[in-house]
């Protein structure tokens, strides 16, 4: 059952019957019976093993056969149901701005031997907690998250990675996407605050701040433990102070190395924070850093000047985990600058703590 279209706006009811008649319109081959099975697949009591199992349901009216016609000859418009997504509310965290979480889930395929594409895809807690490479197709998947402790989140975009791919450019393209149909639907209005969007470890967040640039967006990236940055160029009075025989003026300032806690000096920023499920959380953090960049590998084709891409880089260190085991200090970067100490805590956050 729907309800006639915008006759009641943002009702929780209503938004939800609108956006099964926008589904419907996003279908454009065998749409009645790919509705039915949508219908069946989210009414199922548990895992569905078998498309056929959904016959049964009292939500798919027609035989298999119909099913097995619609997942072969069906089809999807990908981009049309991509803003539609981007047009519903979207839940709101980190001081009531929108959180985009951007993440690699794997479909393992191990034995399906003629699947195009496939790629190695790591896994944990298979095989007596051992870390597996097992083959599979990576899926990059875009969400709006919300706040508190919750699981729920909401899907905007999924993009399946090739052999082929720069991550950090189909991740860029993706991101682009989705900021952009959510400013046309209004979700981010002229005034607000910058789109947060995490990342992974497993990220280039700098590359992916450059990238997107132009957007009214903020990057906040977990970075390896072993990562090296620089310091801010130096101004004509601390060169002077410290090369007084002269010599060319430097591009970066010092090395500030991640396992090096003599090359850290004062942070800016420092904050101490009492939490039920972390204990004490301290948090440091040093303005305009920035990774020296060089004409290889992702900046091979470069042709211009490299860019130096600051950012304010963050310690975050707790005394416990929820499910125990020691954690591990976790170490962010974001894209903003001159960040104070509310500010640095509220990205803290907005990344989950890592164990050993």
């Amino acid at each position: 059952m729907s309800l006639l279209y915008r006759d009641v706006q943002r009702e929780p009811f209503a938004e939800a019957s609108h956006f099964r008649e926008d589904f419907y319109g996003c279908l454009t081959a065998r749409r009645d019976e790919l509705f039915e099975l949508t219908d069946a697949l989210l009414c199922a009591d548990g895992p569905v093993t078998s498309p056929v199992d959904l016959t049964l349901l009292a939500e798919h009216r027609r035989g298999h056969g119909a099913l097995y016609d619609a997942l072969s000859h069906g089809g999807l418009a990908a981009g049309r149901l991509r803003r539609t997504l981007a047009a519903l509310s979207q839940p709101s965290a980190a001081g009531g701005r929108l959180v985009l979480a951007v993440d690699v889930s794997n479909w393992l395929r191990p034995d399906a031997e003629w699947s195009a594409d496939r790629l190695f895809c790591h896994t944990f807690g298979r095989g007596r907690d051992q870390h597996l490479m097992i083959p599979g197709w990576p899926y990059s998947f875009v969400a709006a998250l919300e706040a508190g402790r919750t699981s729920w989140c909401q899907l905007l975009d999924a993009v399946r990675l090739g052999p082929e791919d720069d991550v950090a450019e189909v991740t860029a393209v993706q991101v682009r996407r989705v900021v952009e149909d959510l400013i046309a639907g209004g979700s981010w209005r002229t005034g607000d605050s910058d789109v947060l969007v995490v990342f992974d470890a497993g990220y280039d967040a700098p590359r992916l701040a450059h990238l997107l640039k132009d957007l009214p967006v903020e990057v906040l990236g977990r970075m390896r433990s072993d990562r090296v940055m620089r310091r801010p160029t130096p101004t004509q009075l601390e060169y002077a102070q410290a090369y007084p025989l002269g010599g060319r003026f430097p591009k970066h300032g010092k090395e500030f190395r991640f396992a090096k806690p003599d090359t850290w000096g004062e942070p800016n920023v420092a904050t101490v924070q009492v939490t039920d499920r972390y204990g004490t959380a301290r948090a440091m953090a040093w303005d305009r850093l920035h990774p020296r960049l060089t004409t290889r590998s992702a900046w091979i084709d470069h042709d211009s000047e490299l860019p130096i891409i600051e950012g304010t880089l963050i310690r975050l260190e707790v005394d416990r985990l929820p499910g125990g085991g020691d954690p591990l200090p976790l170490w962010l970067w974001s894209s903003a600058t001159g960040l104070g100490g509310a500010d640095v805590d509220l990205r803290c956050r907005s990344v989950p703590v890592a164990s050993k």
